[in-house]
């Protein structure tokens, strides 16, 4: 559960300016293409980035799509875990996996679980994680095994083979 420290006002919008200005220093992008990009004028940017102004739910999130970043992802990582974890994913494969992992689930969910739906307890949540990691950790493997040999089989058939 969360605590009630990292639900007030003040850490949030430091969190988020945090957050936020991570993307812009990231991106390669000005703070002009951004703001561009995310419409919002330059100087109510420039005052967000500074953190002397608070940035909207909607501005926030077209912020991180100007910057480059995985909208979604990063808000929902600073909100479901931590402002670093958001910012160490930031511009990252990982990030879209887990934007595009949270748009699915709940469908995926409702479709697979379907009578069983509420029937699902929130103690299973961790163990649920740890299961889909270990899944993809595998899936993962096994790519850079058939990799591995499609490379061997790759490197005989013209003319290579083993040393």
């Amino acid at each position: 559960m969360t605590e009630i420290n990292g639900i007030s006002e003040a850490h949030i919008k430091v969190g988020v300016s945090k957050l936020l200005n991570q993307a812009a220093s990231t991106s390669g992008r000005s703070q002009v293409r951004i703001a561009s990009e995310a419409q919002i004028d330059r100087g109510t940017m420039r005052r967000i980035l500074a953190g002397k102004r608070e940035a909207t739910v909607s501005e926030t999130l077209r912020i991180l799509y100007g910057a480059g970043a995985s909208p979604h992802a990063h808000l929902l990582l600073y909100l479901a875990s931590d402002q670093d974890k958001a910012s160490r994913w930031m511009q990252t494969d990982l990030a879209l996996f887990f934007e595009e992992l949270v748009r699915h689930l709940p469908d995926v969910l409702e479709t697979q679980l379907g009578d069983h739906l509420h029937g699902v307890k929130p103690h299973w949540a961790k163990g649920t994680a740890q299961r889909v990691a270990r899944l993809l950790a595998e899936h993962m493997d096994d790519l850079a095994r058939k990799d591995t040999l499609l490379g061997d089989g790759f490197d005989r058939a013209h003319g290579g083979g083993y040393a």
